[in-house]
């Protein structure tokens, strides 16, 4: 439903969408970028795409607005972590992307809003990746419609973009507003606005938990076209219930959480091709700082190292091996353990950072011995651990079981938090630990920065370390790759030492699809994995 600067071939190389508009840096002192919107670039209820999207993109993804104190953000939530409305004058955009921070200046627009240029504070090494994020957002229009009563669109965007450019803090706060909230949806929203898209799809139809049902925007002129008349998206945790709505039928592509059981299935339907490759997405579980639960400082009247022995106890109990040799290896016989927070397997800076982070040292092998040590130096028996995850995912029920046996042992007790809205749950104080896995979306180098820094628009546990955050700058700013391979390095070293949490495995993909029904379908390591060429597909 979004169209873009650009996107990843099957190579891993970005692509420039030439019918949505054209890039180029054009300083590398000071950093400067210049956009260009082709004129086919356009909104589906026939407004231009132009300079007041990009302007509302980096206003509310840059952080360069929000004027809240640290006081004022953590009265921000509802106790089910959905935002309460800014006060008058208050700015806060609820999401902040690392690296497009570094732009300071406002954008210089043409008379004719067609092209826009960026002119970063420092050099930031990931500029080119991150274009996409300036394609991705909200139409200018529609939010400052909602916000500030405008209906006509030119007038709108007009309004929108002298509330950045002045700073006119009464108006951005109801930007802001419109911006957290407007689009929280779950199922099909009553106001037609909200559906408001560039790309070749509009939604038609959303059931909650169950799918979302695409139309192609007529408005669309891009090249990236429509290839079907109706795309419908459903959404199902069980992966075997997936391989049999593709054997009857009811559906033509399936992504499921691959197992060997699932391989199995595929393997005795006829007509269906199966897709394999590993993905650039890894399997993970974290803890929480900020919940005052068993890993928070806060539950032992601020005393940090307690806090630590206890996380650095229940890391011990994971059993990481035995997750990989019983779930992952009968689908990938040559999977292994993932030992950096940051750094794919099998990059080329892997090795020299799992020597350098001491994971494999800390917690190569399951030492419940140890953890009892530690308990009972923090002079806990048996805390209390609740673990979110995905109830509807079979692997991850395993996961989960696997790790409470382990545990356990060592005297944690462990409480069944498994949602099947985990996602939504993230920001809530109800668990102390998660099961889930991020799925990279570019090849930069900062795009874990989210999960770790202050604000970051990943940061679901309250982890911070300004010794983090100040490298996470450095490695933003690096255009080397030593140094930037010696930055993440210190950043993990410090994440261990932390016991901020584990990382698992690297995911196997496994794409399905009927071969009599759909062609083109051919994934990619990065999201949108197996959608990135949806315009390529043919159906018959």
């Amino acid at each position: 439903t979004r169209d873009n600067w650009d996107y990843y071939d099957k190579q891993m190389n970005l692509q420039p969408n030439t019918s949505y508009g054209s890039y180029e840096k054009v300083s590398d002192d000071p950093l400067a970028v210049k956009m260009t919107f082709a004129d086919t670039a356009m909104w589906s209820d026939g407004v231009k795409v132009d300079a007041a999207d990009v302007i509302l993109a980096w206003g509310s993804e840059s952080g360069v607005f929000n004027n809240l104190t640290d006081d004022e953000k953590a009265g921000l939530y509802n106790d089910d972590y959905t935002l309460k409305p800014n006060a008058e004058g208050k700015v806060y955009f609820d999401t902040q992307l690392y690296g497009i921070d570094l732009i300071k200046d406002f954008p210089q627009l043409s008379d004719d809003s067609k092209t826009v240029t960026l002119t970063y504070s420092k050099p930031f090494a990931d500029w080119e990746p991150y274009m996409l994020y300036f394609g991705m957002g909200l139409p200018a229009h529609i939010v400052a419609k909602r916000a500030l009563g405008i209906d006509d669109p030119a007038a709108a965007k007009a309004a929108l973009i002298k509330a950045f450019q002045e700073s006119d803090n009464i108006a951005l706060s109801k930007i802001s507003n419109v911006w957290n909230n407007d689009w929280n949806f779950i199922k099909m929203p009553t106001d037609p606005d909200l559906l408001v898209g560039s790309g070749a799809y509009l939604i038609n139809d959303y059931r909650e938990n169950q799918y979302v049902t695409l139309k192609p925007n007529p408005a669309y002129a891009g090249t990236h076209k429509a290839p079907v008349d109706t795309f419908t998206m459903r959404f199902n945790g069980d992966p075997m219930a997936a391989v049999q709505a593709l054997q009857n039928g009811e559906v033509q592509v399936i992504y499921p959480q691959p197992t060997a059981d699932v391989l199995k299935a595929l393997q005795e339907l006829k007509d269906v091709e199966i897709n394999t490759e590993p993905e650039a997405t890894f399997e993970h579980i974290d803890l929480v700082f900020r919940n005052n639960g068993p890993f928070d400082p806060q539950a032992y009247q601020g005393d940090a190292d307690k806090a630590l022995k206890v996380r650095r106890a229940f890391l011990k109990t994971v059993p990481r091996q035995t997750i990989v040799d019983n779930i992952i290896k009968p689908l990938s016989p040559t999977a292994e353990v993932r030992n950096s927070y940051n750094i794919v397997p099998g990059s080329p800076m892997y090795d020299a950072t799992v020597a350098a982070n001491g994971m494999v040292g800390e917690y190569g092998q399951v030492d419940v011995e140890g953890a009892k040590a530690l308990l009972a130096e923090a002079g806990e028996k048996s805390p209390q651990v609740r673990i979110l995850y995905d109830k509807n995912n079979v692997r991850r029920q395993q996961e989960f079981a696997l790790i409470k046996e382990s545990a356990e042992q060592a005297g944690f007790k462990i409480i069944d938090g498994g949602d099947p809205s985990w996602g939504q749950k993230l920001m809530e104080d109800t668990y102390d630990a998660s099961i889930f896995a991020w799925a990279t979306t570019t090849a930069g180098m900062t795009e874990s920065a989210s999960y770790y820094v202050k604000d970051g628009m990943n940061n679901y546990n309250g982890y911070l370390r300004p010794e983090v955050t100040d490298l996470e700058d450095q490695i933003a700013v690096s255009l080397d790759p030593a140094a930037q391979q010696e930055l993440n390095s210190k950043i993990e070293k410090y994440l261990l030492d932390d016991a901020y949490g584990l990382t698992i495995y690297q995911f196997p993909g496994m794409t399905a699809f009927n071969a009599k029904a759909v062609t083109g379908v051919d994934p990619i390591p990065l999201a949108p994995n197996f959608l990135w060429n949806f315009w390529e597909w043919k159906v018959s």
